[in-house]
């Protein structure tokens, strides 16, 4: 069976039910097969389907038409993540989508989204975020990677910048094409005032990237050095020195990125471990079944949030500090998730995926050791609970902290 592409049909009426159908379908009938274990092998798979995706114009439910996307309202971006999370066909690559896009629709020029936008959606690019660095990550208006500009004015398209520094903590960075990093242009002591937003050809001599091992055993993480790296300014988002408001706007779609999609993630993730429990004859327990219940209703409200996530950004362009609000809920919820599971596996709660006797291949182990880390990505939780304070509940900020100069 072969679907007609979403964009191909500008004159369709169908109900949402119908839409849920014809994209159930798609997935089914697209889907690419078994996860290979070979990273190179894995990364082609994964290229290959977020093409199929894209060919097929079921990329970027909530992206304007005009890159690629589909343009779709709030019930049908509800279902497409719903049912994108149910199908199990694998997720974006890198980290650009869901934090870099939204920066650049919002403040890139009409070139640089014709130039950046379509190849992204469609994973013939990977991205990956440079951000953090070892001394300047929740403070992140104390950044020190410097970019000097040569050559000419800060719009003469013929001016380059010499990037130096390191990045530390970088989802994806060892397979990505771009790395979309904020660089210093100011003086040193120019804090938020002199940051700059600037796209870096991760290919570019003088680019070095290093695998960082997690408790898992994989390497999730990256740390990134720029030794006199050359970049065209026209790689530039924004103004020189006003990279701040692009700051934020990308560490708001970084929060909210994907809350939908956890939402489902975790609605399925909570069913698979109330039927193991229930193999186990776990859940006739009073204790154990409150705590289902206390799961189920965080997970009932994980959907709700991300709803509003949604509605938001629709609405405003931007999820807002609120974004923080679903980013702490959903990462203190699957810590909790992965410790309850494993206390009830007891002794098979040691065994990581390795063991032979691991429970269903140590997932449980596995995911309680990722979600550690949970609530340092992407802004601690100590920064999010800050932002809740100070922006959603209007508490009063702290006064040893520069309002401009919270951060990731």
């Amino acid at each position: 069976m072969t679907s007609t592409p979403f964009r191909e049909r500008p004159g369709l009426v169908e109900t949402d039910a119908q839409f849920r159908a014809r994209f159930r379908a798609f997935l089914t009938d697209s889907r690419p097969g078994r996860r290979p274990s070979d990273p190179v092998v894995r990364l082609a798979w994964q290229k290959h389907w977020l093409a199929t995706l894209f060919d097929a114009g079921y990329a970027g439910p909530g992206w304007p038409r005009e890159y690629g996307g589909m343009g779709l309202d709030f019930s049908r971006q509800v279902i497409y993540q719903e049912e994108y999370a149910r199908a199990r066909v694998p997720g974006p690559l890198g980290t650009g989508l869901g934090i870099a896009a939204p920066t650049i629709i919002k403040y890139g020029t009409a070139e640089q989204r014709r130039r950046f936008l379509p190849p992204m959606l469609r994973g013939d690019m990977v991205w990956a975020q440079g951000y953090s660095e070892p001394d300047a990550g929740s403070d992140l208006s104390a950044l020190r990677t410097t970019a000097l500009r040569v050559g000419g004015g800060p719009d003469d398209a013929a001016a380059e910048y010499v990037v130096s520094g390191q990045k530390l903590w970088n989802s994806s960075a060892d397979i990505a094409d771009i790395l979309f990093t904020l660089v210093r242009t100011g003086p040193p002591d120019s804090r938020q005032d002199g940051i700059s937003y600037l796209l870096i050809d991760a290919h570019t001599p003088g680019v070095t990237v290093r695998p960082l091992r997690d408790l898992t055993g994989d390497a999730h993480f990256c740390e990134i050095f720029f030794d006199d790296v050359v970049v065209p300014v026209v790689n530039r988002i924004g103004a020189e020195n006003g990279g701040w408001p692009l700051v934020r706007t990308s560490l708001g779609h970084e929060r909210a990125a994907g809350a939908m999609n956890q939402a489902a993630l975790y609605r399925r993730v909570l069913d698979e471990l109330i039927d193991l429990l229930r193999e186990r004859g776990m859940t006739a327990d009073p204790l154990v079944r409150d705590r289902l219940t206390d799961f189920e209703m965080r997970v009932r409200i994980m959907r709700l949030t991300g709803m509003r996530t949604i509605a938001d950004i629709m609405a405003k362009g931007e999820p807002g500090p609120a974004s923080s609000t679903a980013r702490l809920f959903i990462v203190t919820f699957e810590q909790d998730l992965h410790e309850f599971a494993l206390d009830m596996l007891g002794a098979y709660g040691v065994l990581d995926r390795h063991d032979p006797h691991a429970v269903q291949r140590g997932r449980w182990v596995w995911g309680f050791l990722r979600t550690r880390a949970s609530t340092i990505g992407a802004g601690t939780a100590e920064i999010q609970r800050n932002t809740i304070a100070e922006q959603v509940l209007g508490l009063p900020r702290d006064p040893a902290v520069p309002p401009a100069g919270r951060s990731r």
